[in-house]
């Protein structure tokens, strides 16, 4: 086999690995935990935070009153761009290696081009991995507010603790160390 070939399987079966590498990552679970501050009162913190999750499609799960957590359910969907995406890439890497494939060994004729027939599989993988049931908790860390105003944990997916740190930090006065927002990932 000329060096040509073989450098251009290895190039295109590296392809392939860094697909499913791409695959295992988009659909990661990215659960975070942030504590928050507010100088509002815990109780009107806790309302406001309970309003704001209901309203995005949150559903109360109940909570622990002892460890005082308030508990959220909710299904989490997939991207149906990314799934396109991965889709698409899987076909033209998939099509990509059944050339590199038929170009090795030419007496298989054109067979191998079928491995374009799984790319779709890309897409379908990550559709099922990312589509789950995920939770939100919330526990009131000063319970009597002794400091003057509140802290709370929050345990939520990260890009959920990015949208309630971006959307209720003036409604409630919240503040966090601001590590989320700074994150280039």
């Amino acid at each position: 086999m000329p060096s040509f070939q073989t450098s251009t399987l290895l190039l295109t079966l590296l392809l392939a690995i860094g697909l499913v590498f791409f695959l295992r990552a988009a659909s990661k679970d990215r659960t975070t935990v942030v504590d928050v501050a507010s100088s509002r009162p815990p109780l009107e913190v806790l309302e406001g935070l309970s309003a704001w999750l209901e309203q995005r499609g949150w559903s109360p799960e109940g909570g622990d009153a002892e460890r005082q957590v308030l508990r959220f359910q909710g299904r989490v969907a997939a991207s149906t761009p990314l799934a396109v995406l991965l889709s698409l890439l899987g076909t033209v890497g998939a099509g990509s290696l059944g050339l590199v494939v038929r170009q090795v060994q030419p007496s298989l004729h054109w067979w191998p081009l079928g491995l374009a027939l799984l790319g779709p599989l890309a897409g379908v993988i990550y559709r099922k991995r990312a589509e789950r049931q995920e939770g939100v908790e919330i526990r009131l860390m000063n319970p009597d507010g002794e400091t003057g105003g509140s802290t709370i944990r929050v345990r939520a997916h990260r890009d959920e603790l990015i949208a309630l740190e971006l959307e209720l930090a003036g409604p409630l006065d919240l503040a966090s160390d601001g590590s989320l927002l700074s994150s280039p990932i």
